[in-house]
């Protein structure tokens, strides 16, 4: 039972890797692969049913550590990694089905944080220097996961056998942008934050 909280998170990332490879063949992004139409809208649905999955199981792998005091270090770096990989492939699949500015510019300024804060994370451990999860940035990632998962709604709604009518595919689709766009502003304040904890911790040293 121990072992319930890693698979989870093992089960996050490979789900991540189907979300994005779900997408971009949906997209006919994948070269030598052309689906059908019934194909495609067979990946966009589960695509967007993997992502879901895979969004709860980030709260269920840490809940159930804490429960069954399962916590580890393998965990604790296995967790950020995969949370990281879920949003990244998320953002990566919603670009190839969708390249409107709306979406591509928050989903850059995402991409850009993720792999800035990653890289800072790396150079300040290797001067022994750890930078402590802030709150703010804990909800980040509940943030960023709500706004891709509404995204995707909206982009595979034709494909989960939702009412047509074009008002509610609407209002889910200002949601899911202006979500998106939030998510963006506070991934961009946490990254503003460890990079000033990283400039005190090293200018201490």
């Amino acid at each position: 039972m121990k072992a319930l909280p890693n698979l989870l998170t093992g089960a996050r990332l490979a789900l991540s890797l189907f979300v994005f490879f779900a997408l971009a063949t949906a997209a006919g992004d994948m070269p030598g692969l052309e689906p059908s139409g019934g194909v495609i809208f067979a990946l966009d649905r589960w695509a967007f049913i993997a992502f879901v999955v895979a969004a709860v199981t980030d709260f269920f792998d840490g809940w159930l550590a804490r429960k069954l005091n399962a916590t580890s270090v393998w965990g604790a770096i296995l967790d950020p990694i995969a949370d990281k990989v879920l949003v990244c492939a998320a953002v990566l699949g919603l670009l190839a089905l969708n390249a409107s500015p709306v979406i591509v510019v928050p989903a850059a300024l995402i991409l850009f944080r993720e792999f800035t804060v990653s890289a800072l994370r790396e150079v300040t451990a290797g001067r022994g220097i750890s930078l402590p999860v802030t709150l703010l940035a804990k909800w980040k990632t509940t943030l960023q996961l709500i706004a891709l998962g509404a995204e995707l709604l909206a982009a595979t709604w034709s494909t989960l056998d939702l009412p047509a009518d074009a008002a509610p595919i609407l209002v889910v689709a200002i949601l899911a942008h202006t979500l998106l766009w939030a998510a963006a502003a506070v991934t961009l304040i946490t990254g503003a934050q460890y990079l000033w904890q990283a400039r005190k911790a090293l200018a201490a040293q």
